[in-house]
């Protein structure tokens, strides 16, 4: 019988191949230190735990509102008062199963098939697979260092004048750099002078290592910003995120939300109103990846990954191993086979150069960076 092509089409997620053969390796007995994965360690905060079990005892876990329950809209609302200074009405919220989810009802709203999408490389892979699975066409815009790995419109024009849309992330997996705010407001104008819709990414908002992240939202209302409670919230496993959307594709969504997942899940929901009393139980975990941070951009130059991108935000280091290797696929491999460290290679972020780069995660804990930073150059010593 007949199978579509959508799933044969699309490219595996290297950095989940790379967690099987970790997870491998360790049921047969052998050692893994994890940096193939962008998951903060340290699991969630206490009072979202706290928050879930008083809801499960005396809440009704059952359906919620295609957008969300209101509480929590509410909450999240008064989070971009407190910290970006803006008046997002609630309305205008929509409360999704992960980031994951809100990719795929953004762009089944704001673009219909056969249209084109701006992406950069290297990027995060699921955003050109999402789009080519409902039909729309990722245009790749290569950038670099000179750019910081950052989109400009210029970069924009050469790719391309007849895009629908364009997808920015700040900071950005795998490089963590960060679009300023004057750059940011740049691409935002030129979207809105071209009629083409920005999806602004801004997952790994609240872990900077430097100047705080700026929203797309500072900007105007055609913009569909899209966050998460994974990252800065430690909430990965608890699948939500939410989106700000324009006012006109408030309902467009809504029905698509109500026939895709009827809703988020509840518990997760009643649980994520307590996460924003948690932010000094956060800014602790961000302290402790920028002391990762710090220990990698000194170690893994000494063992011989001597340029990396610019590691302004997330907990990422995108490191170049031309030096090391011509093949990061292989080199990935070798390294976890080897001196047990996971780490995800740069194919799976830009198909056509990554096999000149490898991604080290730096979500985990101290020790575990340290001995994998350890091995690593004993192992190329």
């Amino acid at each position: 019988m007949k199978i579509a092509n959508r799933g044969k089409d699309v490219a595996p997620f290297y950095a989940m191949e790379v967690l099987k053969a970790a997870n491998d390796r360790e049921a047969a007995g052998g050692d893994v230190l994890h940096m193939e994965v962008g998951e903060p360690g340290g699991g969630s905060p206490r009072v979202v735990v706290d928050a879930a079990e008083a809801a499960l005892r005396n809440a009704p876990i059952g359906y919620t509102e295609a957008l969300g329950i209101p509480e929590l809209r509410d909450r999240i609302s008064q989070h971009y008062q407190s910290v970006y200074g803006l008046s997002v009405d609630p309305s205008r919220i929509v409360v999704t199963t992960g980031s994951s989810g809100a990719f795929l009802l953004a762009f089944l709203a704001a673009f219909d098939p056969g249209d084109s999408v701006f992406l950069t490389t290297p990027g995060y892979p699921a955003y050109p697979n999402i789009l080519k699975s409902v039909g729309v066409e990722p245009v790749m815009v290569e950038t670099g260092a000179e750019t910081r790995f950052q989109p400009t419109p210029e970069l924009l024009s050469e790719a391309h004048e007849g895009a629908d849309g364009l997808l920015v992330a700040s900071p950005a997996n795998p490089t963590g750099t960060m679009l300023g705010r004057n750059a940011l407001e740049e691409l935002v104008g030129y979207c809105d002078s071209r009629g083409m819709r920005l999806i602004s990414d801004e997952v790994y908002h609240g872990i900077t290592y430097g100047e705080k992240a700026v929203s797309a939202a500072e900007f105007g209302d055609a913009a569909v910003v899209i966050n998460s409670f994974s990252k800065y919230f430690s909430m990965t496993g608890w699948r939500l995120g939410w989106m700000i959307v324009p006012e006109d594709m408030v309902r467009s969504i809504e029905v698509l939300g109500q026939n895709l997942a009827i809703s988020a899940p509840a518990l997760s929901q009643r649980a994520a109103i307590a996460a924003f009393d948690a932010t000094e139980e956060l800014d602790a975990k961000v302290a402790g990846y920028a002391r990762n941070r710090e220990l990698l951009l000194k170690e893994l130059p000494a063992a011989g990954f001597d340029r990396m991108a610019p590691a302004d935000g997330a907990f990422y280091i995108f490191a170049d191993v031309t030096k090391l290797t011509n093949d990061s696929m292989e080199f990935c491999r070798r390294m976890l086979e080897e001196i047990g460290v996971a780490t995800t290679p740069g194919v799976d972020f830009d198909p056509k150069r990554g096999h000149a780069y490898v991604r080290f995660s730096f979500a985990g804990d101290y020790d575990d960076v340290a001995e994998a930073a350890r091995r690593i150059k004993d192992w190329l010593a």
